[in-house]
């Protein structure tokens, strides 16, 4: 079946007509496959542009060629099965673009087209032909009119487990629904996902959590045991009951606050501040917005390891820092980065704080310098996941009045941390040299702690001048400088 496009602009680029252009030259048969004409009858913009070509053999050596004449970049990605990758940076634009070429995965185009993982990535464009007419040989188009996933053969997923956990991505990011037969080839195939490298799951987990509206996903990915697959260490939180503070079991609770928490993120939409703090991108283009969505679903899973009954009363005392230590493995699974890591663990290991502020008669300069302090860069999104955790908790007896109170705080805090990104740093008033030098005291480990008990004391007010800080300094020695 034949379809017509209309001319996108990549087209009219030097570097695609160069690619036809030595294709027609050498006479060869190749076609523009995939994605991207997936995306241009869905309509879908991705930010980088990649395009992908198979040809019957040879696409290691063409790849070669077609980065010579481009002066681009060149890699041979797979060299046993024929692939390579031409990477171009358009000097006007500033993107980068890449090419892949790929040997045809079987004797011809259509049994190529049929090894690939659904029917809306099957359509083929001829570069010898007109360029706006594609082939479509399993229905890739009614299924995109349609909004349908569906996988293009029951071995689709034998042949790369992956395709489970990006049929569920795909269905993400396009609001597609996948089709039941295909759902039930998830069903029996999902374990094979054990076999898959973390870093590859963990690219199409972060599309997930990139889409509004990624509980329903992750709801999805969990009815159907995928999500087990994908992070195992979810599964201790299924049915671990709470105390009268909660209405959901530990694991229904985190849902429903990943839910919570974009609602809560869709309310500072208009909110530059809080939206350029969210988009900020942490690794290799994934942002603290699908990072922070993934600490809302992780944040009491040190709870089923915490869980005690004391006097009738269920308890998870310590469950913050068991779930900080549990998901280090995670964030190791995924193959996080460093940086991701490290907000994940200071997410997760301080969200309660905000309800211990919150519980204070008076929120004191102190608490808040200690808050901040000890959150850094983290500090709004252990505060917005505070707020999603608390209006999860609607427990007989949490109270209106609680949350008003709890959401005041977290709301002000906000607001203070983004004043003080625009203030600049008050300046140190004394530094270790001056208790060498002016108190002739020792080098160690105590002058970490006067240091900052001054820091803490100019944040209050209390402290001004260089020479109450060294007073501060000899009254703590004094005292005893453990006494607080």
């Amino acid at each position: 079946m034949a379809t017509h496009i209309l001319c996108p602009p990549i087209f009219k680029s030097r570097f695609f007509k160069t690619v036809v252009s030595l294709a027609r030259k050498e006479k060869k048969e190749i076609y523009l496959v995939g994605g991207f004409l997936r995306d241009l009858l869905v309509g879908y913009e991705k930010p980088a542009l990649d395009l992908d070509f198979s040809l019957e053999s040879g696409a290691i050596d063409f790849g070669r060629r077609v980065a010579r004449r481009l002066r681009a970049g060149f890699v041979v990605l797979d060299r046993e099965r024929g692939c390579s990758r031409v990477v171009i940076k358009d000097k006007r634009s500033g993107s980068v673009l890449t090419f892949d070429f790929v040997d045809f995965r079987g004797k011809d185009l259509k049994e190529d087209l049929y090894k690939r993982d659904f029917t809306i990535n099957t359509l083929a464009l001829p570069l010898s032909g007109d360029l706006k007419t594609f082939l479509d040989l399993y229905g890739a188009a009614k299924d995109i009119d349609k909004k349908i996933i569906r996988a293009v053969s029951p071995r689709s997923f034998d042949d790369d487990p992956l395709r489970i956990l990006r049929a569920l991505s795909l269905s993400a990011i396009f609001g597609f629904r996948i089709a039941a037969p295909t759902m039930k080839l998830i069903d029996r195939k999902k374990v094979y996902l054990k076999k898959v490298a973390g870093e590859r799951l963990r690219d199409e987990l972060f599309k997930i959590l990139k889409v509004p509206g990624a509980c329903r996903y992750l709801e999805l990915l969990d009815d159907h045991g995928v999500l087990e697959e994908v992070i195992p260490q979810v599964t201790v939180m299924h049915n671990v009951k709470q105390g009268g503070y909660h209405h959901l079991d530990v694991w229904r609770h985190s849902l429903e606050t990943v839910k919570k928490l974009e609602e809560l993120i869709k309310g500072f939409e208009k909110n530059a501040d809080v939206r350029a703090y969210l988009d900020e991108e942490i690794s290799s283009g994934r942002s603290r917005r699908q990072l922070i969505k993934l600490a809302a679903l992780l944040h009491d899973i040190g709870k089923p390891e915490a869980f005690e009954v004391k006097a009738g009363k269920t308890m998870f005392h310590g469950h913050e820092r068991i779930g900080r230590i549990i998901c280090d493995s995670v964030s190791e699974k995924l193959k996080l980065a460093t940086d991701e890591k490290f907000a994940l663990d200071t997410i997760i290991f301080w969200h309660l704080r905000p309800g211990y502020l919150a519980d204070n008669k008076v929120l004191t300069p102190r608490a808040i310098y200690r808050y901040f302090r000890d959150t850094g860069k983290e500090a709004l999104s252990v505060l917005l996941v505070s707020v999603a955790d608390q209006r999860a908790t609607r427990g007989p007896m949490a109270t209106l009045s609680s949350r008003r109170k709890h959401e005041k705080v977290a709301f002000a805090l906000i607001e203070r941390y983004f004043e003080m990104r625009r203030r600049t740093a008050p300046k140190r008033l004394i530094n270790g040299n001056d208790l060498i030098r002016r108190l002739k005291l020792k080098p160690g480990p105590i002058f970490s702690k006067l240091l900052v008990a001054v820091q803490e004391a100019q944040a209050e007010g209390s402290v001004k001048t260089k020479k109450e800080a060294l007073s501060l300094v000899k009254n703590l020695l004094k005292k005893g400088i453990d006494e607080d």
